[in-house]
Order: structure tokens, then sequence, then C-alpha cells
């Protein structure tokens, strides 16, 4: 597999997204390896992955553990990012002794549904390939200008992803592959089986336009014990447009759940604003 192995720290494993490289996470790997030992790879079904194409979401469960013991871990903080999230929850659901914290970032909720314009490009993905490509841009380009609010950093993160869209090249076929796994998947019943601390990561709702933020904020309801919190300024993408921001909230809340102390001011969560359930409760409060 192809595997990336950075930093010193508690062990914690970054599950990728729909697109199924680490590499698009470079920002998030280097901003937690400055805090964490980071163990990342490509998903099943990728060309480097060297594995057959994923037949559900045990599969990606599987590529978690084997990832593990090909580094030699025991026990690790489960981190994923959107469709990485609900792999990461399928692990752990089954995996437990395995799992020292699982983190859900901007993850389809556990009542998700799919829009149908993208059921229409899971399904046909050959067909509705220039649409999607088309408005991926309009989708995002709110979210990085508020994140990225300097001209010349902003320039700087687009020219970085489109560099990788060159290494690491996107395939719809795949993606759409593991869409409409997302769209089969039964969240809501690994929720009942997870028995370990969780936080759930969301951006600005308003800037979210891949997965609804309200809907991720959803499985502190159906995971018990589970804190949310959310990054400002972001979206469906906080992980690499403000990953300090990502790595601090990360970082403050492992340190808790393996019971070592603060050992700066960012360790206590300074700069985030905690979410709030549906109803207007604070999950973080009440966990």
């Amino acid at each position: 597999m192809n595997i990336v192995d950075r930093g010193h720290g508690p062990p914690l494993v970054l599950v990728p997204s729909l697109h199924g490289r680490w590499e698009y996470l470079r920002p998030a790997v280097d901003a937690l390896a400055e805090s964490f030992r980071v163990v990342s790879f490509a998903l099943v079904g990728e060309p480097r992955a060297g594995l057959r194409p994923p037949r559900g979401l045990d599969d990606f469960a599987d590529q978690i553990e084997r990832t593990m013991d090909d580094r030699g871990i025991g026990t690790a903080v489960i981190c994923g990012v959107s469709f990485g999230g609900l792999a990461a929850l399928r692990f752990v659901a089954r995996r437990p002794e395995r799992a020292s914290a699982l983190i859900l970032v901007s993850t389809p909720g556990p009542t998700w549904q799919m829009k149908p314009r993208h059921g229409l490009y899971a399904r046909w993905p050959w067909i509705f390939a220039p649409l999607f490509i088309a408005e991926t841009p309009w989708r995002l380009w709110p979210e990085i200008a508020a994140a990225i609010p300097n001209g010349g950093q902003r320039a700087s993160f687009v020219w970085s992803q489109l560099r990788t869209l060159v290494q690491a090249p996107l395939s719809l076929l795949r993606m759409a592959a593991r869409a409409r796994l997302v769209d089969a998947a039964d969240p809501a019943a690994d929720c009942g089986r997870i028995s370990v601390a969780t936080l759930v990561v969301t951006g600005e709702p308003s800037l979210d336009q891949v997965v609804s933020a309200a809907g991720t904020a959803e499985y502190v309801r159906f995971i018990r014990g589970a804190r949310a919190i959310r990054i400002a300024r972001t979206g469906h993408l906080g992980s690499i447009t403000r990953p300090r921001e990502f790595a601090s909230a990360v970082r403050a809340f492992a340190l808790e759940a393996l019971g070592a102390p603060p050992t700066r001011p960012d360790d206590l969560g300074l700069g985030h604003r905690r979410s709030r359930a549906p109803d207007g409760t604070d999950p973080h409060a009440a966990a």
C-alpha cells in the first residue's frame, strides 16, 4: 500500500476522503505531525493501494487494520475525513480495542441521503463528469475565500492543490463507486457500537456545500458521549484550508481522551467554536 508515516507522538490514522488519496490532505498531515505520529494511505481501489476494488465499507475498515499492522501500531486515534469518516466509524465499531479515540470530520451524517443530481453523477460518471467538474469550483470557492482571506496565500493554496492533481490524479469512476457505497451505508447502526471517546468536527454550515454540517453534527445524538466542535471561517475543507486550527482541535481532544494534561494554550481548544446540536443545545457541554 501507499502509506505515509510522519511525525512523532501518539499514533493517529488519517483516513482520506472520497478522492481516495492522502496527498490532498497534505496540509492536515503536516500540521498533525507536529503532535502525532500520522499514518495515512491511498484508499482501497486506488492503483497505488495495490488492492482490488472495494465491495463495501468493510474493505476500508480492513485496510485500516492492515495499515496499523504494517506499521506495528496496536491502538491509535482513528480520524476520518468526509467519506473517510464512514470507514473510520465502521473500523471502530468492529475493532474498538484498537482505537483510543474516534474523530469524524465533515462526515456524511447518520441519516444522510444523496441529492438526486449527485446520484446521477455517481450512477453515470462518464456522462455527467463535465457537469461535476464545472460546478466544483463554484461550490468550493466561497469557502476557500473565507478560510484564506489573503490573496497571495489563497493563490498558493489553489496552486498546491492543482499541483497535487497532477501528481495524484483523481478518478471520477472510482470516486463515483465510493459515493455509491456511501449511499448504501447505514452509519446509524455503527454508531450504537462506538464505545470510545468521539469528536465530531464541522465547518460553518453556510460554507460547507459538500456535506450538511448540521447532518454531520447529528453524530452527537447517535454516539454516546460524543462531542462536537466547529472550525470557524471554513466549511468542508477545514482540515486543509485551516490545518493549524484543525490540528489544534484534534490535539486538545486527543490529549483529553488519552489522559494527558494540556501542554500549551492551544491544547485547551482556544480559538475554536463549539458547535451546537440542531435544537440549540451545546453537545460539547452535554458530553
